[in-house]
């Protein structure tokens, strides 16, 4: 095992997939490369991982970059400042890949899969039918010069697969956990190129990793069982593999993995509700234990214990070697706690420009005043009719949400249903009118029930400004949120009534 040069000067990098709104994972992991980076004199790299065109979100990668800036984890190279490994978006890397990909048919450490999504599924039914863990059985592992010649002729699509040894097993090093084994019976023959000409995670990321120069890879304890695979491919290439550091997941009180079930996960939510960046980092930093408690000395000196760190006083004090491998807790109880504290730490004249700026700005009142004109007989009448868009918690009483012909349960089943729905939906009047009215054909609810049950959610009321131009208004972050804790409110009520 050939492992990097320690004297190697430091190069961390986070990878975002632009799939979404930016998750406060990727702040958490990014803020911990940030750290490691500063604090060695090192560079903090940011690449975008857009290979997944299926998911692929046109908007999101600008919410990431507006994100992280907005957090202050500004990085040294990457898509907006440039840097010698660039471009630093994985699609417009792609002939870097097939080359790369190349090189491993040639050296047989990876090999041209024909086998049809069909074919694969009747694979994957027989294994578990016979209680075998799904993955790929190897059927064309050993086709031959000349049935892979006769199915290329053929344009017969192919993608390209990681020939993992039949035999044996791999281990690496993980910073925080020691030696970590799998069996290769346990590694499956991982698709490394796709049919459509784009590289899947494993290949991209190894051979970003490499030509980048990256010396330390810092990311979430889901990726530990991708591992393998990464250094089978820094083997199968000859290449000195990074050290790796897998963090332990943010997890919700229940100790499940965050989720936005359970907790508003994106940046976008918490910066549109007013938390301040400064609390969001200091609590992301807090997360795991890297942070010191005061040693024997300071106490002594009078110092007290504290949970308000900035950005420079974390990159002063921050221990990597410290994160416990215990999940560490999203309490959102302590973040608005800890934001609280920032506050009211602002002068007068700050705090009013941080409701003016970030929550309540021009351009909002705007938007809200352009859809109320035409309702309102005098000005007075506006903060009536517009609460909900100022208000962090809206909860109807039942006779306000609930249809006529409706029972509570079918009700918050479609409520749930609509959740769903809007999640997956661009946040345009015409998008969200479409997926609506289609959700309620198929639950067989009418339009008008359908659009009140969602108005009551979001306003409070059944009385407000036009449903869907409110929805874009209040935001697609803050909406769902409303939504989510809406029926968590709802099933905390039925279990009491139980």
């Amino acid at each position: 095992m050939t492992l990097i040069d320690n004297s190697a000067p430091i190069r961390v990098r986070i990878a975002p997939s632009p799939t979404g709104d930016p998750h406060v994972g990727t702040a958490y992991i990014g803020l911990l490369n940030y750290l490691y980076a500063r604090q060695r004199g090192g560079q903090f790299v940011l690449r975008i991982e857009d290979t997944d065109r299926a998911r692929f979100v046109a908007t999101s990668e600008q919410m990431i970059f507006d994100a992280l800036h907005w957090l202050g984890l500004t990085w040294d190279e990457g898509p907006d400042v440039g840097g010698p490994y660039g471009p630093y978006r994985q699609s417009e890397r792609t002939e870097i890949y097939r080359e790369h990909a190349q090189i491993l048919l040639d050296n047989g450490t990876a090999y041209r899969c024909f086998c049809t999504a069909e074919e694969l599924e009747a694979a994957r039914k027989q294994q578990m039918a016979a209680k075998l863990p799904p993955r790929y059985p190897g059927t064309c592992r050993h086709l031959s010069v000349t049935d892979i010649g006769t199915n290329i002729a053929a344009g017969k699509p192919f993608v390209v697969r990681m020939a993992v040894p039949l035999e044996g097993s791999t281990t690496f090093h993980d910073e925080l956990r020691g030696d970590i084994t799998f069996d290769h019976s346990n590694v499956d023959d991982q698709v490394l190129m796709k049919s459509d000409g784009f590289p899947t995670y494993h290949l991209a990321n190894v051979v970003d990793d490499h030509l980048m120069r990256i010396t330390d890879v810092i990311r979430a304890e889901e990726w530990i069982s991708s591992t393998p695979k990464h250094v089978l491919l820094y083997q199968a290439f000859g290449w000195a593999q990074p050290r790796f550091w897998h963090m332990p997941l943010l997890r919700n009180l229940d100790k499940s993995k965050i989720s936005k079930r359970k907790n508003p996960v994106s940046l976008i939510y918490y910066r549109e509700s007013g938390f301040l960046p400064e609390a969001i980092i200091n609590f992301l930093g807090l997360m795991g234990g890297g942070m010191p408690t005061l040693n024997p000395v300071e106490v002594a000196n009078g110092s007290k214990e504290t949970e308000i760190f900035s950005l420079d006083e974390m990159v002063q004090r921050f221990e990597v070697h410290n994160i416990r491998l215990g999940g560490p807790v999203f309490d959102l109880t302590k973040l608005k706690w800890l934001n609280g504290e920032y506050l009211r730490a602002l002068s007068p004249e700050a705090f009013f420009e941080a409701v003016r700026t970030q929550v309540f700005g021009d351009s909002y009142i705007r938007n809200i005043a352009s859809i109320m004109q035409a309702r309102i007989e005098t000005l007075g009448q506006f903060g009536d009719l517009t609460g909900f868009f100022f208000a962090d918690n809206v909860m109807p009483p039942q006779e306000v949400f609930l249809p006529k012909k409706r029972t509570l349960e079918e009700t918050l089943a479609f409520a749930a249903e609509q959740l769903i729905v809007l999640e997956a939906t661009d946040w345009t009047t015409e998008a969200m009118e479409s997926s609506l009215k289609k959700l309620g054909e198929e639950k067989t609810w009418s339009v008008k029930e359908n659009f009140m049950l969602l108005r009551a959610i979001l306003t409070g009321s059944t009385m407000s400004p036009p449903l869907l131009e409110s929805l874009v208004i209040f935001g697609k972050a803050r909406s769902i949120d409303r939504l989510r804790r809406f029926l968590e409110t709802q099933k905390k009520l039925a279990n009491g009534r139980k």
